[in-house]
Parts: structure tokens; sequence; C-alpha cells
């Protein structure tokens, strides 16, 4: 909670609040912990604006996941400097280097997630002038005791470390379409060779059920009809406090959340994916048969390199098994090329399961060096010129084949959620939507015509795919059948 002082401060010396904008780089999650961020800042009495150049603070929320990811946040700080207003990084990239980006980025200031507590005080103080110092990391797996009675009572501690989009009384959403994520838990217990997440993010903590259900309540309030589940791993949810089967209780519960007509799981692991999760995902009404699976790639022997688990044959079992108890679902992964070690056999044995596998929706990936990581200190390490010409021989690949598997859509049906009223730029009653195998931000997009007058962003229409454009898919509004009820229709800002 801001002080007087601060207080003062965030209304500025003419009494009008002080304008801070947020910048988020990366995941869905970030998002998340923007919007949290947004908040409290929002309760501290900032006025939230849109331009940096009308704001006095700027607050980037960075992305530090591979190198890419890590030069657009750093470009994203400086690009803020420009606007002349006060620059203040948060994020992945700022809890993973603290004071090195301090040191490289005099021009912004530098905090970590335990400063997300008292954001608004931190804000008052880089306004003032008065100088902060930049944290020193640490890894966050050490911050938080194991044992799930021990873990609850430092989660609850007024010092206990603090975990970023676990706070959604204190959420003020930025975007304004129907479809919001939700975070179920924060961290990450595994440890993938390539991955640095666990070190900066901290340990496996999932959220209570009772907390995630009030925050599905706050958002269908705030218009929100689609709401996406995020993790770091979602099939993990609950087996910090002992109950593998937390999250097949959830869904049900969070599909019948008033004003909610779909709910969507991202972020699942393969190696955890429990039959009896497969199938409350592919068969839940309200939930969509909609798989998320991080298969970074297919060859059962980079993968032990990579210390995943499984290889091609194991995940075409998964497809077909949701497949057969939802023939509509979708399909989405990310694949990782020119890991350490990675032959021509092993890229030949992920396009066979690209291929077999006829996935919606695959992002592809070159490996880089991590700091913190196995695969850090690993042989094998393959040249970058090599590791660019597979990146591009499997987008190749995918584009084709993820082409494909729309046009095997066309003639099916499909629930629409609608986002963008269209009518302005093409005919009368067409809308651009997604159906229940995209997800909203990552997999295509699905335009519909034939939509009856008064809909509204966030209902579901169910039409008929009658063509695509690339993974894109073209559809007809089909008329609700006789004697039953009208979709639901829930108008943004409720």
């Amino acid at each position: 909670m801001t002080s007087p002082e601060g207080q003062q401060l965030a209304a500025g010396s003419s009494g009008s609040p002080r304008r801070v904008a947020v910048v988020t780089l990366g995941c869905a999650r970030n998002e998340v912990d923007s919007e949290e961020l947004a908040g409290r800042l929002a309760g501290d009495g900032y006025e939230l604006v849109a331009d940096a150049e009308d704001a006095d603070a700027v607050l980037v929320n960075t992305c530090g996941f591979i190198e890419s990811a890590k030069k657009d946040s750093v470009d994203a700080i400086l690009a803020a400097t420009d606007s002349g207003a006060e620059v203040i990084a948060v994020g992945c990239m700022a809890e993973r280097y603290g004071s090195e980006l301090a040191g490289a980025l005099p021009e912004a200031t530098v905090l970590g997630f335990d400063d997300y507590g008292a954001i608004g005080d931190r804000l008052d103080d880089v306004l003032a002038g008065r100088p902060l110092v930049p944290h020193t990391p640490t890894d966050r797996r050490t911050l938080l005791p194991i044992s799930p009675a021990q873990r609850t009572a430092a989660v609850q501690a007024p010092d206990a470390p603090a975990i970023p989009g676990h706070d959604w009384l204190r959420r003020k959403r930025l975007a304004s379409g129907p479809s919001a994520a939700l975070k179920i838990a924060s961290g990450c217990d595994r440890r993938c060779a390539f991955c640095a997440i666990p070190a900066f993010r901290g340990s496996f903590v999932s959220r209570p059920a009772t907390e995630v259900l009030g925050e599905a309540q706050w958002l269908a309030s705030q218009g929100v009809t689609e709401i996406v589940l995020v993790s770091e791993n979602s099939t993990s949810y609950g087996k910090d406090v002992g109950d593998l089967r937390s999250l097949e209780k959830l869904l049900p519960a969070l599909a019948a959340v008033e004003g909610i007509v779909r709910v969507r799981v991202a972020y699942l692991q393969p190696a955890e994916l429990r039959p009896g999760l497969l199938e409350v995902i592919a068969g839940t009404p309200g939930v969509a048969p909609y798989f998320d699976l991080s298969f970074q790639h297919s060859s059962p022997t980079l993968l032990r390199r990579m210390r995943r688990f499984g290889g091609t044959e194991d995940f075409l079992g998964i497809i077909e098994r949701a497949r057969s108890l939802a023939p509509g679902a979708g399909f989405r992964t990310n694949v990782i090329l020119g890991f350490p070690g990675e032959t021509e056999d092993d890229v030949a044995e992920l396009e066979r399961f690209l291929t077999e596998g006829r996935l919606d929706a695959v992002g592809v990936f070159g490996y880089s060096d991590e700091d913190g990581t196995e695969a850090l200190g690993l042989p094998g390490k393959l040249d970058q010129e090599e590791i660019d010409a597979r990146v591009r021989r499997i987008t190749d690949l995918v584009e084709e084949l993820t082409a494909q598997r729309a046009e095997e859509r066309i003639g099916s049906t499909v629930e629409v959620l609608l986002t963008d009223d269209l009518s302005g730029v093409t005919e009368p009653g067409t809308w651009g939507g997604h159906a229940a195998h995209q997800d909203p931000d990552a997999d295509g997009t699905t335009t519909v015509s034939g939509v009856p007058a008064g809909a509204v962003a966030g209902q579901v229409v169910t039409a008929e795919v009658v063509d695509t454009e690339g993974v894109d898919l073209v559809a007809r509004a089909l008329p609700a059948p006789s004697g039953l009820p009208a979709p639901i229709a829930v108008a943004a800002g409720v």
C-alpha cells in the first residue's frame, strides 16, 4: 500500500494522477502479471495510459526465455527511453539478470519479482529521484520450501517471496477482448536441459481452486467469456499439494461459471498427461478439446539428452487417443532444432512425427545457449548456420502440414467464439473469431459469414467450414436448431 507521501507523489504536484504505461513482452503468463501490476498501480493512485509518450513512467514487463526474447526486451526498454518518461524494467529478464541488466542499461531502473507487492512505492521512488539498488539474482527454487504444508505457510507469510500473477484482487484488465488468461500456478519442478525458467520463476506452486474460481467469476463480470488457463506446466496443477487430480476437478467447475462459455488449457506436459485428464479435456462440455502439448522434439534419443521423456510413438498415441474421444480436437506444440548432439536421423524422426501427427499449429525455434542450464556445457554444439538451416527446413514443412490440416476441416462444424465485427470492411454479418481448436493468440482465426444481427463479441456461434486461407478457416454460420436457446452472448464490459 502506498504511503501518504507516496500518494501525494502519485497525484503529482498539480494534483493530477501520475501516468504510467505498461508494455508487456513474452507469453500469456506475463500478460497476467502485467494486469496484476496495473491493478496495484491503479489502486495506488496512478493513471494507466496506453501510450508511452503520454506517461510519466513506463513499466516494461520483460521476457527472458530465449536469446531472441531477451533482445526484444532490451529493444523495448530502449524504445521506452525515447519517450522521455522514467523507465522501469520488471519481469523475467529483470528477475533473471538484476544488477547485471541495470549495469548494461543505466537508462532504466530494474526491479525484481519481490518488488511487485510494493510496485506503487517503487515507482514513487523512481519519480522522486530516490536511487534503488537492483537485486542480485537468486535461484528461486531455493526460496520456497518443498513440503506442501510448509509451502502453504510460506506463501501466506508477509515476507514470503512474491509469486507474480497470483493476486487477482489487484488485477486490472489491459485488454478488452472476450478471451483472457488465468494463471493457475507458477514455477516449474522439471529440469529440462535447455530451460532456465525454474531458476528465475521458482518451484511449482499451485493456486487454490477457490482463488482460481473467484478470478474466473471476476473475469466473467468484466465481459470475458473464454478463459485460457496458463502456467509453466498446467499438468502439474495440484501435484505440489498432493492432489494429482486437481485439474480434472477444476475444469468442470470453471466451465460451470456463469458467463464463461469456453475454458481452454495451455502448457500441457506430455509426460504428465494422465488418461483421466485427457478424457476431461476431450469430453467436458464447455472445455475446449484443445491440447497445447510441449513436445519440443520427437526423437527419443535427443529427448533423453534434453532430460525429457517420450518419443514419436508415444506422442502419436496421445494424439490418437484424444482424437478417438474428440475427432475435431486441436493440437499445438513447439519444437527445438539444433539442440547439442542433434543428428540428421533425429531431424528425420521429427519430420515423421509432424507428418503423421497432423497438428494444427507448431512453433519452430532454434536452440540457443542459456545461462545456468545443463545444455550450456553439453558437447556436440551445432554451427548457427546449420541450426538456421534446420529451422527453415522444419518451418517450411510445418507451414505445408498445418495448411493441409486446416483443409481437412472443410465441411466440418465448428464452434466459433466471435471477437471482431467485420461488417464495416466486408459484407454485413461477417465476424472474425476462433474455433475451439484455435488459441485466441497463436493458432489462426476463423472468419464467419451469415452471423445474425445483434451478435456481440464473446458469443459462440455454430458454423460450417467452407474454405481455408493457410491455417485460417472461412466458415458460414448455421441456424440454431429449432427449440434450442440462442447462443450465450455477453457484451464486453458487463
